[in-house]
């Protein structure tokens, strides 16, 4: 499976981002979350830094998403019984996607605050 094609690893790529969009939930969500603060940085015209930083940002919460999504369905094939440590490995993986989410909701709100207090 090494060494692949740049355009067949890149359909791998693409392949993961569609089934986790059919398969989670949670993914989709922060997708549409993301499609919103486009429209919100629309809206504001915030400079080029802010934008740098909410498109960061916005990729922070979905790669922590993605990795959630891969741990957890690994798990579930490889044990599928519940366990208590498979559970608390489980809540980890989402608990960084918490602090994902939180961390992008404190830089949205430092956004909203800095184009008020400039207006």
């Amino acid at each position: 499976m090494k060494n692949r094609p740049f355009l067949e690893r890149l359909t791998f790529a693409l392949a993961g981002l569609g089934n986790a969009w059919k398969r989670e939930r949670s993914f989709r969500t922060q997708v549409w979350i993301a499609g919103a603060v486009g429209l919100v940085l629309l809206g504001l015209r915030p400079p080029a830094i802010w934008w740098a930083v909410i498109l960061l940002t916005i990729a922070f919460v979905l790669v922590a998403e993605l990795l959630n999504a891969a741990v957890e369905a690994l798990i579930d094939h490889l044990h599928p019984d519940i366990h208590t440590e498979i559970r608390i490995i489980k809540d980890m993986a989402a608990g960084a996607v918490l602090v994902a989410s939180i961390t992008a909701g404190a830089i949205g709100v430092a956004l909203v605050v800095s184009s008020l207090s400039n207006s």
